[in-house]
């Protein structure tokens, strides 16, 4: 096992300290009373989070992010696992094309796809519905998905789950019975 060196490692704590002061920051000024960002303070208050409960267009936001999250998760996952099923299990013309095609919205910046979604979706007027957004969402998630079970497909067993299975007389010629192992 090769290590790294002291600059290396010193380079690495900062840039991680560089990755989560804004998120640190952002936690401890949330506990302030304060309307603008003071530190430090002289005392704590939970103003804020209690600012947060009583608009209800944050609570309505969190419970539609919360059906789309899982509407899109389920609609992905249940596209995704027969498809990386299909693809991993069976030689069929075109088998490359379709999992490049599945797998493609990873190759697309998602700036880029956010745009020609607001664009499409615009002009085909599901621009905002929750349709429009289960859509967007379903697409950007269907490739990981579909990589996680393919990934878990080609390094497991080939053989289907459960027993394998064949047809083998029995004692008596006339007879034939089913045996598993």
């Amino acid at each position: 096992m090769s290590r790294n060196n002291p600059l290396a490692l010193i380079f690495h704590a900062l840039f991680i300290g560089f990755i989560l002061a804004p998120l640190l920051i952002v936690c401890v000024v949330a506990f302030t009373p304060l309307g603008y960002i003071s530190l430090p303070t002289d005392r704590l208050s939970l103003r804020w989070f209690a600012a947060i409960l009583d608009n209800p267009r944050f609570i309505s936001a969190f419970w539609l992010s919360l059906g789309l999250g899982a509407v899109s998760s389920l609609i992905a996952t249940a596209l995704a696992v027969p498809a990386a099923l299909a693809i991993a299990r069976n030689r069929f013309p075109g088998r490359d094309a379709l999992s490049a095609f599945l797998l493609s919205p990873l190759m697309i910046p998602h700036i880029v796809l956010g745009v020609a979604f607001l664009r499409f979706f615009s002009s085909i007027g599901i621009n905002g519905t929750f349709g429009g957004l289960v859509m967007g969402h379903v697409i950007v998630i269907l490739p990981f998905a579909l990589r996680l079970v393919l990934a878990r497909r080609r390094d497991g067993p080939r053989r289907s789950s459960g027993p394998r299975c064949r047809w083998a007389p029995r004692a008596s010629r006339s007879s034939a019975a089913l045996r598993c192992r």
